[in-house]
């Protein structure tokens, strides 16, 4: 007899004669796609649910990043706040729901580990489902992912690491862009049907560039297809990685992150993107001149006994011509917000997003984790390829 009690779970199965196949999931009602332009005015339409509010709402987002920068890691303490109603990133309140993770490139052995570090001691949630092993979306892998939307109508976010594992092979006779585009397409098509969020794990380009949604691997039908995008790039200074925000529903935005090897989270920096990528005697600069409107290098001096009076009006000035500080004709240095990438009112209003009370759910574990079986979906609904 195994010692393991509990018997094994799968996202899908393959019934062996298909005249046994189990019952689809009931039909829903399919949304209204065209009105006159007065009933569009008049319509009210809720506003959408946040996975992390601020960062990832309903819809499809690309997380993108090189490899060994820490995505995974990431999506996955992600996966476990959002799945157990905590806070992402350590410090944004977010609302539990289930949480689908499919951890295609993963072992359970790794898995385990992975969380065990990241819950620190804590109760793993049973809202979490992990996956190793799903079929490409043309292949079953949408219809898999559909069942388990339909048993749990609570989900919040589905994550998909990686991309290239579930995109399957292009159509034929397509262009590049349009095989991108159709590929995104399918969890596309799950996130509107079902109202959550699907992050999709990618790489970025070897070359880099002034633009990070160039930086997506593949064509530009990827972030072309995609509600939002988010590119994890490496940092120098005080922050291990800049995290970049853009989308339909999403704010662009960048927010430094701290990577902390301990727990293997990330940890959101307070403040603008800058004060931690630049260099020390820089980010002191900046902190003072913030506090201090209208200070001259000589005010700034006591913050920086190590650095002489000569290094600081240099760096100023170099600061000045990088747009970071803003100087007038007395010799006086202004924080200049209008280019600053992004500002402290950004970061601090992302636990501050609007969230609806239709959006406000308890925090549900999975009531039933019978995972087995296809679901039949409608074409008429949009739900096949």
């Amino acid at each position: 007899m195994s010692a393991n009690p509990i018997p094994p779970l799968h996202l899908y199965s393959v019934p062996s004669d298909p005249q046994t196949a189990p019952t689809g999931p009931p039909k829903r009602e399919r949304p209204r796609t065209a009105w006159t332009a007065d009933q569009l005015m008049a319509a009210h339409f809720p506003e959408p649910k946040w996975a992390v509010p601020g960062i990832l709402a309903e819809g499809v987002s690309v997380l993108a990043g090189p490899p060994k920068v820490g995505k995974s890691w990431l999506s996955l303490g992600l996966g476990l706040s959002v799945a157990a109603g905590g806070k992402a990133f350590d410090s944004v309140p977010v609302q539990g729901g289930p949480v689908l993770y499919l951890a295609l490139e993963d072992t359970p052995r790794r898995l385990q580990t992975r969380m065990g570090k990241l819950l620190g001691g804590q109760p793993a949630p049973a809202g979490l489902t992990l996956v190793t092993e799903c079929p490409p979306f043309p292949q079953g892998g949408m219809e898999a992912i559909a069942q388990w939307l339909e048993r749990n109508p609570d989900a919040r976010m589905v994550v998909i690491d990686v991309f290239a594992k579930m995109r399957g092979n292009a159509p034929q006779g397509v262009s590049a862009y349009d095989a991108d585009y159709v590929a995104v397409g399918y969890a596309k098509r799950l996130a509107d049907h079902y109202g959550v969020a699907v992050v999709l794990v990618h790489h970025v380009r070897k070359a880099a560039s002034e633009d990070f949604l160039t930086e997506v691997s593949g064509t530009n039908g990827i972030a072309g297809a995609a509600d939002a995008t988010l590119v994890l790039k490496r940092a120098r200074g005080q922050a291990d990685g800049i995290l970049h925000v853009t989308g339909r529903d999403v704010d662009e935005a960048e927010y430094a992150l701290s990577f902390q090897p301990a727990s293997g989270a990330w940890h959101l920096l307070d403040g603008p993107v800058t004060d931690h990528i630049v260099s020390d005697t820089r980010a002191t600069i900046l902190r003072y001149v913030r506090a201090h409107p209208g200070a001259k290098p000589k005010d700034m001096a006591s913050e920086l006994p190590q650095v002489d009076i000569d290094t600081i009006r240099r760096t100023c000035n170099r600061m000045a011509a990088d747009g970071q500080l803003t100087k007038d004709p007395g010799g006086r240095y202004y924080p200049d917000t209008e280019t600053r990438t992004g500002g402290t009112e950004e970061v601090s209003a992302l636990s501050g997003c609007p969230v609806t009370p239709s959006d406000l759910h308890e925090q549900p574990g999975q009531s039933e984790l019978e995972l087995s079986g296809l679901s039949v979906a409608d074409e008429a609904e949009g739900m096949a390829p």
